[in-house]
Formats: C-alpha cells, sequence, structure tokens
C-alpha cells in the first residue's frame, strides 16, 4: 500500500492507533510472537477517511490487518478488533482454548465488544472529551451508572480467578485496556465506582505487569 508501504511484505501488516481497541491487536500480535509491520493511522491528519485506508475498512475505524499469507496462502484483510483477535489466536494457535472452554472466551470477548467498548467509550465522551460541556446531567449519569453496573459483573468474575475465562486469553486483552482508559485517560474511576472494585484493580495490575501488554501499549508508536 503507497500510503503505509511494508516494511516487511511477508508480515502481518497492522493499521492502527494507541486507542483500547487498536492496542488490543498490537498486544495480542506481542504476545502471540507473529511477524508485523504496524502502521500508524494518524486522526489527527483525518487519516481513517483516506481511500487507502477505506479499501482496508469501509467503515474509516481502527484496527485493521492484511495477512498476506491467511488460510490456504490466501491474503486476508480483516477490520474490527474481536474479529482481528479471533483471528490472531487461530494462527498463532494461542491465547484461546479447545473445547467448551473457547466458547467461554468468546462470550467475554462478545461482553467486551456489546457492553465494555460502547458504554466505558460514552463515559469518556460524557466525562473527559468534548461532552463534558453538555449541562444536562442525564446522559453523563446514565453511563456513569451502565459502567458501574458492567464493571460489577465483571469484579463478581474475578472473585478467586487470575483472568476472566480460566487461562490468560484475548478476553483478558479486549477487556482490559478499556478498563485501563477508564482509569488513567477518562481519570472517571470514582464516578463509575471502579476505584471499589479490588478483583477488577488487581486483575488490571496483572495484565499491566505482562511485558507484552507493555510493549503493546506503545504501538504504533507516533513518529
Amino acid at each position: 500500500m503507497q500510503k503505509w508501504p511494508p516494511r516487511n511484505p511477508d508480515a502481518i501488516q497492522l493499521y492502527s492507533l494507541t486507542t483500547p481497541n487498536g492496542v488490543k491487536v498490537s498486544i495480542a500480535l506481542e504476545e502471540t510472537g507473529l511477524a508485523y509491520d504496524a502502521h500508524l493511522v494518524d486522526f489527527g491528519k483525518n487519516d481513517q477517511m483516506s481511500a487507502e485506508f477505506l479499501s482496508l475498512n469501509p467503515n474509516n475505524k481502527i484496527p485493521a490487518i492484511i495477512d498476506p499469507h491467511g488460510p490456504e496462502g490466501v491474503p486476508v484483510t480483516l477490520f474490527e478488533s474481536g474479529a482481528i483477535l479471533l483471528y490472531i489466536a487461530e494462527k498463532s494457535g494461542r491465547l484461546m482454548p479447545q473445547g467448551a472452554a473457547k466458547w467461554e472466551v468468546i462470550q467475554w470477548l462478545m461482553f467486551q465488544m456489546g457492553g465494555i467498548g460502547p458504554m466505558f467509550g460514552q463515559v469518556g465522551f460524557f466525562h473527559h472529551f468534548a461532552g463534558k460541556e453538555i449541562d444536562d446531567p442525564r446522559p453523563r449519569e446514565r453511563y456513569y451508572a451502565e459502567a458501574r453496573r458492567l464493571l460489577g459483573v465483571l469484579e463478581r468474575q474475578m472473585a478467586g480467578r487470575d483472568w476472566i475465562a480460566g487461562d490468560y486469553s484475548i478476553a483478558d486483552i479486549a477487556i482490559c485496556p478499556w478498563i485501563r482508559n477508564l482509569r488513567e485517560v477518562y481519570r472517571a474511576g470514582a464516578e463509575t465506582g471502579l476505584e471499589e472494585m479490588p478483583n477488577v484493580l488487581a486483575w488490571l495490575d496483572r495484565f499491566l505487569a505482562r511485558p507484552a501488554v507493555q510493549r503493546g501499549l506503545k504501538i504504533p508508536a507516533r513518529t
């Protein structure tokens, strides 16, 4: 791709940004050791609206990947972070158990995609970004309450567990970056009850202690 020329054409090409959805994929790639090139999609320059990026994702959202060596040798282009996590797990044979346990991981992945991501994102908008200037408190309180409810689900699930679905998996990689954002970027831990969730906070600390996670959180680097 001319806009983002590959440094290693045989590697997975990642087009992303260090948002919660973006770092899911860079963390998974770091954890599995699959070869990849990371390319910054700069929202400040409207890269996501470029013809080159829209050819990867018509929904103009990060992340997206191209794998030149997909199943049966056929190149694969994917968007949606959940789909990409499933692909990485299958390609690498890691971060996903077999049998019935696989479906426990998938259900928590869907929980993130359908609940955690959209609701925490709204908290970010109304608490930290432009929406904080809206005088009407009802949208803000609605999303605080829903984030608090979702965190309560996680707090109960994490009682006596190190990871959300047995062993460390793509479910942890999907959820934990959003919790980190809620605490460290949106700074809404008090409003959403996160500060009162010891099981969730211990889980987040375990996640952040992983070297591959620390690397992935910084990829793609801003130049």
